[in-house]
């Protein structure tokens, strides 16, 4: 990469960091958050505040500001603090620049004006121009102090220790800072404007300007008067040539500045700071060496795994803004982001709805993971409308496992532990989309569909946009750990945002990856979303188990088709941690396999005639419940059935009670048929609760 891409990188990464440090002091937290989905932190991210200080070489300026009464607390306000003031100082030189044998130029006595002079002056010109020098004066006044001490701090040494740990975006900031302070100033009388002909166009007014001082000294006029429209054009195009002069002065510093770069090597070595926040004892803060044979090093060679926005001379309340930003830092360290794109969102619409001209319902837009607010059922994730009830199911399931059997504290029963507070069950849903995800990447990798808020892709060509895909950015992470940090960032995102759903079932697929799903499948062209938005088996079975298979019974299973065709069908290699029951099992469309009936924990998703619930008990001994007479409980939850109160089911191995139920076999709900294809001669007892049919 040649210097000038170089520098326009990491000036960019600079400046991201400095508004990222700006956030954190003031705990705009969120603000944070969308700006992390918007443009992610790369590794040529800065974040930690020293270092930023080092790289802007404002530790001058930042000492200075710490002796103030009222200390600005971050460095962008510190900057734009002493730029004002540097531009306020230049108008002031630019006005002396006419008068340079006085030595206090602000309101300077004008030599005594002729008769001559003073005929034609005009009194509201004069008002005028005495008001603005007064009132240049009176902010020169009070700022000088600010800014003579910052011009004379040595806040931006040239010295061999300061000038080389620069990157390489931070190198312009400090040669221009180096070759004129302040940053504005007059342009030379060899650049710019004519002088010649500015002096021929402007000296009438210039004896008129002094007539006027001069009056207005001797008490001749008094009052503002309004200015004609003539003078008021007049003033504006001064004003104009003013600026025009600072833009080219300052275009001629910045190719000053650049060519300055040019044979010139820079290397930084940032802080090392403990996973605690605090700095390692015995390294050192920051190392430097000048070199011209080594190529440049950018901010993009440091680890700033473990870089926090830090200041030891900060108050005690921003350690806790510093540990979030270490978390996330570590967090979006280790984890890659990358914008969605026309091709993989072209895959992605194919794989989950047959088509890239078709879109996701209405029901999958506007369905995310929020919890119920009934007393009894606060476990539970309610379902807006039908379609997306699979995956609802499939993470309902999974919150349940982390909720009864994961993380238990001792003092708390089965019962207290189905009425968690709000944080006890978002934590929950964090480590249950985390399992997921991470099993769907095989345990090795996982990737997280976030909506970063504007798109990142103009559709063309046969590709229908809806708002949803194209507006993903795809982080991935290689450890649970990380995964989990990520998710409790975004979590709002899946149980608050309305395409909660979709962003679950976008990162399944990715982090088992669309190729392995089609592969998964009987059939690569079966979609995993069906006719009227429904979830297809491969779907449920992605989220449940890895794997996008198309069946539920044990390993694979080889059909002879004849003439030597052999076809491979495809089923559960391993038991899983949550089951799965299917009414299509007691009809003999199917069959379901050990695996999945008896899984490590003693929840099972429900498929029944098209639509998935739960049912789940809350002892683990009961999955090796064979033996007749025996009752235990189960509990089911559907959320789609508008449920306000919880539904109990106890279950009894009797044969007695079984054969006595037969005779009504058209009113038996289907609930309980499902129920005896786990537990064969089961009768439930629904315990004065309306059965569900």
């Amino acid at each position: 990469m040649d210097a000038p891409a170089t520098m326009a990188v990491s000036v960019e990464e600079v400046s991201s960091s400095l508004v990222r440090e700006y956030l954190s002091r003031k705990g705009l937290r969120r603000t944070i958050a969308c700006m992390d989905e918007e443009h992610p932190r790369t590794e040529a991210s800065i974040n930690n505040r020293s270092l930023l200080r080092e790289i802007l070489n404002m530790e001058g300026l930042y000492k200075k500001n710490k002796l103030q009464n009222s200390p600005l607390k971050t460095l962008l306000e510190i900057i734009v603090k002493y730029h004002i003031r540097s531009l306020n100082d230049d108008m002031v030189r630019s006005n002396d620049h006419t008068q340079p044998s006085q030595a206090v130029p602000l309101v300077a006595d004008p030599p005594a004006a002729t008769p001559a002079e003073m005929n034609g002056t005009k009194p509201e010109e004069v008002a005028t121009d005495f008001t603005r020098g007064q009132q240049l004066k009176s902010r020169s006044d009070t700022e000088n102090t600010f800014l003579s001490e910052s011009m004379n701090a040595s806040s931006f040494p040239e010295t061999d220790a300061l000038a080389s740990h620069t990157s390489t975006g931070s190198q312009a900031y400090e040669s221009e800072d180096r070759e004129t302070q302040p940053l504005f100033s007059t342009l030379p009388e060899n650049e710019g404007i004519c002088r010649k002909d500015l002096e021929k166009k402007t000296s009438a007014a210039e004896s008129t300007q002094r007539s006027r001082n001069n009056r207005i000294r001797r008490g001749m006029m008094a009052g503002p008067v309004a200015s004609t429209p003539q003078e008021s054009n007049k003033k504006r195009q001064n004003r104009r040539q003013d600026v025009s002069q600072l833009a080219l002065r300052r275009e001629e510093e910045n190719r000053h500045s650049r060519a300055g770069l040019e044979g010139t090597g820079l290397s930084i070595i940032g802080r090392a700071v403990s996973t605690d926040g605090f700095e390692k004892p015995g390294q050192d803060i920051l190392k430097t060496k000048k070199t011209r044979s080594l190529p440049m090093t950018t901010v993009a060679d440091l680890d700033l795994s473990e870089m926090v926005l830090d200041d030891i001379d900060d108050d005690d309340n921003m350690v806790e803004l510093s540990r979030v930003a270490l978390q996330r830092t570590i967090t979006e360290h280790s984890s890659a982001a990358c914008p969605m794109n026309q091709h993989t969102a072209t895959e992605l619409k194919a794989v989950l709805l047959g088509s890239s001209l078709n879109c996701f319902s209405v029901e999958w837009k506007s369905q995310s993971f929020t919890f119920s607010e009934a007393h009894n059922l606060r476990y539970g994730i309610v379902q807006k409308k039908g379609g997306p009830c699979g995956v609802l199911a499939a993470v309902q399931a999974f919150v349940l496992k982390k909720l009864l059997f994961e993380n238990i504290e001792s003092s708390d029963t089965a019962l207290q532990r189905l009425r968690p507070s709000s944080a006890t069950r978002r934590k929950c849903l964090v480590s249950a989309v985390a399992e997921i995800l991470w099993r769907a990447g095989e345990e090795k990798q996982a990737k997280v569909a976030i909506n970063s808020g504007r798109n990142h892709f103009t559709p063309s060509g046969r590709y229908r946009s809806e708002g949803v895909l194209e507006k993903i950015t795809c982080f991935t992470v290689d450890t649970l750990k990380d995964l989990q940090l990520l998710l409790e960032q975004h979590i709002e995102q899946f149980e608050t945002g309305q395409p909660g759903c979709i962003l679950l079932t976008i990162s399944a697929v990715l982090s088992r990856s669309i190729v392995k799903v089609r592969e998964d499948m009987d059939v690569p062209s079966t979609t995993l979303i069906g006719a009227h938005g429904y979830c297809t088996q491969e779907l449920v079975n992605l989220l449940l188990c890895g794997r996008a298979v198309s069946n539920v019974f044990d390993n694979d299973m080889e059909l002879d088709s004849g003439n030597s065709n052999i076809t491979l069908l495809k089923g559960i290699k391993g038991r899983c941690n949550v089951g799965l029951l299917s009414l299509f099992e007691h009809y003999n469309i199917c069959k379901v396999g050990a695996n999945m009936k008896t899984p490590h924990f003693p929840i099972w998703v429900v498929c029944s005639e098209s639509h998935f619930s739960v049912l789940f008990g809350l002892q683990r001994e009961l999955l090796t419940y064979q033996d007749q007479g025996l009752e235990f409980d189960l509990y089911y939850y559907d959320g789609l059935a508008n449920q306000d109160e919880e539904i109990r089911l106890t279950v009894s191995m009797n044969k007695m009670i079984q054969s006595s139920q037969d005779d009504g076999t058209d009113l038996i709900p289907p609930l309980e048929l499902c129920i005896r294809t786990r537990w064969k001669d089961a009768s439930v007892n629904w315990n004065d609760t309306e059965p569900i049919l």
